[in-house]
């Protein structure tokens, strides 16, 4: 059975991603802050199918490898990696610090750089493998008062783009899921008055939900094998 390794698994967009893949693949995710999240889940599924919870901070290259060395131990290889872990703190530029935007750009870019760079040499020796990043639609358009956030997005798309060049040789595919507003931890910080202005401009009228995000990740996963470098955007009609 192949392996998939989903970054920040333990909730979220994530979280339903190692829900859609249990069974189907041999899974390993990774988590850093929600450790009793992560265990619950990995025990909860563990009758299902073969789950191993493993912490990592994607943004420290020494802890990104010894977890990928972890997964390697249980499972033997790492068939997909979906690159999902990522951080937002919205505020105003003039209110941001240069460790606002440091960290988001670890975490949300360097994670992405990190963990593949880690794991492409043995896609690469094997001549498989699939890479699957988590932008957003704000890395494609901008968004007021996420400018750090934006811009750490608009830099994964633009990495994979040309990662997926680089190793399709390989027969690797490096694609992206660009999600919409999804009902996450990361909307906490809205008013239920600014979600109902955010659904009035979504074509769909409501907002995304983890499970709708997953879902395009598992297309990416178990098929579409003829397709590299593309960006999936998954935001109900909201930029098209």
């Amino acid at each position: 059975m192949k392996t998939i390794f989903i970054t920040g698994g333990a909730r979220g967009i994530g979280e339903a991603t190692v829900r859609r893949a249990i069974g189907r693949y041999n899974v390993a995710f990774g988590y850093l802050s929600s450790e009793k999240r992560a265990v619950s889940l990995e025990n909860e599924l563990s009758s299902k199918g073969a789950i191993f919870a493993v912490k990592c901070d994607v943004s420290d290259p020494d802890s990104v490898k010894e977890a990928v060395a972890a997964v390697i131990r249980r499972f033997g290889k790492i068939d997909v990696a979906v690159l999902n872990a990522g951080i937002s703190s919205p505020k105003m530029l003039c209110d941001m610090t240069s460790d606002d935007i440091k960290r988001t750009m670890d975490v949300n870019f360097y994670g992405v750089f990190n963990v593949t760079k880690e794991i492409l040499p043995a896609m690469i020796s094997r001549k498989s493998g699939k890479i699957i990043a988590i932008s957003s639609m704000w890395g494609e358009t901008g968004a007021s008062l996420e400018s750090d956030y934006s811009a750490s997005k608009a830099a994964v798309i633009g990495f994979c783009k040309s990662i997926a060049k680089e190793v399709a040789p390989s027969n690797i595919n490096v694609n992206v899921v660009s999600p919409g507003v999804i009902e996450t931890d990361m909307l906490s910080g809205y008013s239920k008055a600014e979600l109902d202005a955010l659904k009035e401009e979504i074509p769909l009228s409501r907002l995304g939900t983890p499970d709708d995000v997953a879902d395009a990740v598992m297309c990416f996963a178990d098929g579409l094998d003829y397709v590299t470098g593309e960006v999936l955007r998954v935001n109900g009609g909201f930029i098209c």
